[in-house]
C-alpha cells in the first residue's frame, strides 16, 4: 500500500518504519524541514534501539520517504496516519491542536476517497472531531469526497518498539465501516504470521478508549506495588519476597509489581491524566485513577526521603553519584522521569550531583535540567563516584546490574548505594560492607 504517516515524532517514525519494511511505500511528513531533512540522511531525533539501521535501510530501498509536503503525497496515498503530539493541557485533558491542524491540511488537500487514521493517543471521541473538521473542509472546498475515520491507537514499549510493532501482541481497530476495517486488516495481516486472532476490530470510540484504558491499568499496577512497598517498611516486611509471592498467582503475574520510584515517560502520566479528566468531563470521579496519579508523584521523591533520612535535611556539603537519568532503560526519554525529581529536591538542599547516564545526558544537560546548577556529567558510572558519599540508582540501565563494587567502595567517601530500582540482593550488599537502602525494605 501507498502510505502517508503524519508526524514523525516516536510514534510516527517507529510507524511508518515498520510499515516500509514490510513492503509498503511510505511517506513521513512533518513541518520541521531540517528534522526532515536530517531525516533523509539517516539521522534519526530520538534513541531506540534498531529504529536507525531499519530507518536507512528503507531509506536505501526507496520504500521510505521523508518530505514536508503533505498535499503531492496525498494524491497517491491509500491511508493517512495523523501521528503528531498530543500534549497535556494546563488542566490534564489532551491537546489536540495538532491533530485537528492534520485535520484541516487533510481536507484541503484530498483528492480521492481516503482512510484517515488515528494514530496518536486521543481521547474518546476524537474521531468524531476529526471528521467533522475534514468534512468542513471539503464543504468550504465545494466537493463531496467520500472518507472514513479509523482510530488504531499504538502499544509500542519505548525501547522496545520496534518488536512490539514487528510482532504486536495485539492490533486494535476502531472503524463503523466494514470496508475501512477490511483494508487495515490487509495492512496489517503481514504482521500476524501465524495468527490474525490478536488483530481486535471493534467500534471507534471503543479504541480510544482502549489505549487510555491500557496504559492506566499498568499505572495502577506500578502504583499499587509501590503503595505495598512502603507499607511492606513500615511493618518489617520485604516487597522483594512479597512480589515473588503474589506474583506466582497467575491471575496477577510478574509485569508490572515492581516497586520501584515510580513511572515517567511520555505516556503513563499524560494517558493516567487525561482518562481522569475525560470521567470528570462527564460527571464522574474517577477514585481510583486519582489515587494511582497521587501514589506516583509521591513515590517519585521516596529515594530522595531516604537520603535526607541519612544525612538530613542539610546536604551542602554532599555530593552524590547519579546512575541513570531516563524514566526507564533502552531511551534517552527524560518525560517526567523520577531523576529530574529527585535531582531537583537534592540540589535544593544544596547537594552537588554527578551524573551518567548511557543515552540520556544531552536531554538532561539543554532541557530537562538546564538551569539547575550544581550538577556535573560524566563519561562513566565510575567517574561519577569519584568523593562522592553516595551512589543513588535511578534506571535499570544492564551496564549497571552487576558493577565492580571494590571499585565502588574505592571511589566512594563512603560505601552507601540508594537503589530506586531494587536491582542488588540486600544480602549481598551486607556481605560486601555496603550500606545498602532500597524501595519497601528497610
Amino acid at each position: 500500500m501507498n502510505l502517508t504517516v503524519i508526524g514523525t515524532g516516536y510514534v510516527g517514525l517507529v510507524s511508518g518504519t515498520c510499515f516500509a519494511e514490510m513492503g509498503n511505500t511510505v511517506t513521513c511528513i512533518d513541518v520541521d524541514a531540517n528534522k526532515i531533512e536530517n531525516l533523509k540522511q539517516g539521522i534519526i531525533p530520538i534513541y531506540e534501539p534498531g529504529l536507525e539501521a531499519m530507518v536507512t535501510r528503507n531509506i536505501k530501498n526507496k520504500s521510505l520517504h521523508f518530505s514536508t509536503d503533505l498535499s503531492s503525497h496525498l494524491e497517491k496515498c491509500d491511508i493517512a496516519f495523523i501521528a503528531v503530539g498530543t500534549p497535556m493541557g494546563d488542566d490534564g485533558s489532551a491537546d489536540l491542536k495538532y491533530v485537528l491542524q492534520v485535520a484541516r491540511e487533510i481536507g484541503k488537500h484530498m483528492t480521492h476517497s481516503l482512510i484517515v487514521v488515528d494514530k496518536s493517543t486521543v481521547p474518546v471521541g476524537t474521531a468524531d472531531k476529526v471528521k467533522a473538521t475534514i468534512q468542513s473542509e471539503l464543504d468550504t472546498r465545494g466537493v463531496s469526497i467520500p472518507f472514513d475515520v479509523v482510530s488504531n491507537p499504538e502499544f509500542l514499549k519505548e525501547g522496545d518498539a520496534i518488536n512490539d510493532f514487528m510482532k504486536p501482541d495485539r492490533v486494535v481497530i476502531g472503524a463503523d465501516n466494514d470496508e475501512a476495517a477490511k483494508k487495515m486488516r490487509t495492512l496489517y495481516s503481514p504482521f500476524f504470521r501465524s495468527s490474525v486472532d490478536r488483530l481486535i476490530i471493534m467500534d471507534v470510540r471503543s479504541a480510544e478508549m482502549t489505549k487510555y484504558v491500557a496504559n492506566t491499568m499498568l499505572a495502577t499496577k506500578i502504583s499499587f506495588m509501590n503503595e505495598i512497598a512502603n507499607i511492606c517498611e513500615l511493618v518489617g516486611a520485604d516487597v522483594n519476597k512479597v512480589r515473588i509471592g503474589i506474583g506466582s498467582d497467575s491471575r496477577i503475574g510478574y509485569s508490572f509489581i515492581y516497586p520501584g520510584s515510580g513511572y515517567g515517560g511520555s505516556c503513563f502520566p499524560k494517558d493516567v491524566k487525561a482518562l481522569k479528566k475525560t470521567a470528570e468531563e462527564h460527571g464522574y470521579t474517577a477514585q481510583l485513577i486519582n489515587s494511582v496519579e497521587l501514589v506516583n508523584d509521591k513515590q517519585k521523591l521516596v529515594i530522595a526521603n531516604k537520603v535526607v533520612n541519612r544525612f538530613g535535611e542539610d546536604l551542602s556539603s554532599k555530593t552524590f553519584a547519579i546512575w541513570g537519568l531516563a524514566f526507564k532503560p533502552e531511551t534517552d526519554d527524560m518525560r517526567e522521569a523520577p531523576a529530574i525529581y529527585i535531582i531537583k529536591d537534592l540540589v535544593g538542599r544544596g547537594a552537588k550531583i554527578q551524573a551518567y547516564d548511557p543515552k540520556a545526558m544531552e536531554e538532561a544537560q539543554h532541557f530537562y535540567l538546564k538551569d539547575l546548577e550544581g550538577i556535573s556529567y560524566h563519561n562513566s558510572k565510575y567517574e561519577t563516584l569519584k568523593n562522592a558519599d553516595a551512589m543513588i540508582l535511578l534506571t535499570e540501565w544492564k551496564e549497571f546490574r552487576s558493577p565492580d563494587f571494590e571499585e565502588l567502595k574505592v571511589q566512594l567517601n563512603s560505601p552507601i548505594i540508594f537503589d530506586g530500582r531494587n536491582q542488588y540482593n540486600d544480602i549481598l550488599m551486607a556481605e560486601r560492607g555496603i550500606e545498602y537502602y532500597q524501595i519497601g525494605k528497610n
